[in-house]
């Protein structure tokens, strides 16, 4: 009865094998192409770089400005402004400006690349039930793999620095912006569609002018998803050479500096709930243009 137990399994030396093999696989095609990689993947670098040096060199004031600029259009309402601004005051005078400067820069980089890569691919997952089928088994991967385990080859392939963070970031954070813009196009009002038709529209110009727009509230807090997602793997993308609020969050679990670590994940916390705020304030705004486009 012993074989009830305990599962049966592959003979331990073909196992060994199996492994060796893949493990030598990689290797030679990370040595074989990693300058290649490097290569293509080197305008994000330039795009990380170019982020983060204007927001450090930007003065605190006009940020302060900008940021309650952002949050009286999404809000009109002085209270999402004043906290909003009230966040980044605190945050600068316990000294940890800088570090959030580099991790909003990161944040900013990976959702502009969601974006970029998340709407094309939720347009034709919209297009197709067949292509939907085939990404949403990718999708639920990229969502339920420990981040962990994906910057192993994101590393071996990169190395440690702000591209592979970049990269890692964005596979866990991608997914929910294909998802939403292919629900919102989805969930367009088959009417609209069939008016815009009769009216002659190609179906570029039925995608512009009517089904993106009527789904943006949707697409909106798509976006909200990836940036809260991205702040989420602010502190483990750290472990991978990223500079900004992790850092100092791993060097305090590392050496057990209590307060340092509270006062980052605070700043973490600070930094979610404000784009959280302003995100979902915009996204309410459009559902209400949309309403009032529908009345």
């Amino acid at each position: 009865m012993a074989w009830l137990t305990s599962f049966p399994q592959l003979d331990d030396g073909y196992l060994r094998d199996l492994k060796k093999v893949i493990d030598e696989g990689f290797r030679n095609f990370t040595r074989s192409y990693g300058d290649m990689i490097e290569g293509f993947f080197s305008p994000l670098q330039t795009l990380l770089i170019w982020s983060e040096r204007l927001l450090l060199n930007t003065p605190w004031p006009i940020i302060l400005l900008v940021v309650a600029g952002l949050a009286w259009g999404a809000s009109r309402n002085w209270r999402v402004v004043i906290g909003s601004v009230l966040t980044l005051v605190l945050i600068g005078l316990f000294g940890m400006w800088d570090d959030t400067m580099k991790t909003v820069s990161m944040i900013f980089a990976a959702t502009l690349l969601s974006i970029v890569i998340g709407l094309p691919l939720g347009i034709l997952m919209s297009r197709s039930d067949r292509f939907q089928a085939v990404l949403n088994p990718i999708l639920d991967v990229m969502q339920t793999m420990p981040s962990f385990v994906y910057l192993i080859p994101v590393v071996m392939l990169l190395g440690i620095g702000k591209v592979p963070g970049l990269i890692a970031v964005v596979i866990y954070a991608l997914p929910p912006m294909i998802r939403l813009t292919n629900l919102g196009i989805r969930q367009v009002d088959r009417e609209v569609l069939e008016a815009a038709d009769a009216f002659g529209s190609s179906a570029w110009q039925k995608l512009i002018k009517a089904e993106l727009p009527l789904a943006l509230p949707t697409i909106m807090a798509g976006i909200n998803q990836t940036i809260m997602m991205a702040l989420a793997m602010v502190v483990i993308a750290s472990m991978i050479g990223v500079q900004g609020l992790g850092q100092p969050v791993l060097r305090a679990i590392n050496n057990q500096y209590f307060t340092l670590g509270v006062f980052n994940g605070f700043a973490i916390v600070g930094i979610a709930i404000l784009f959280d705020r302003i995100s979902q304030a915009w996204g309410k705004r459009l559902q209400k243009h949309r309403e009032v486009g529908h009345g």
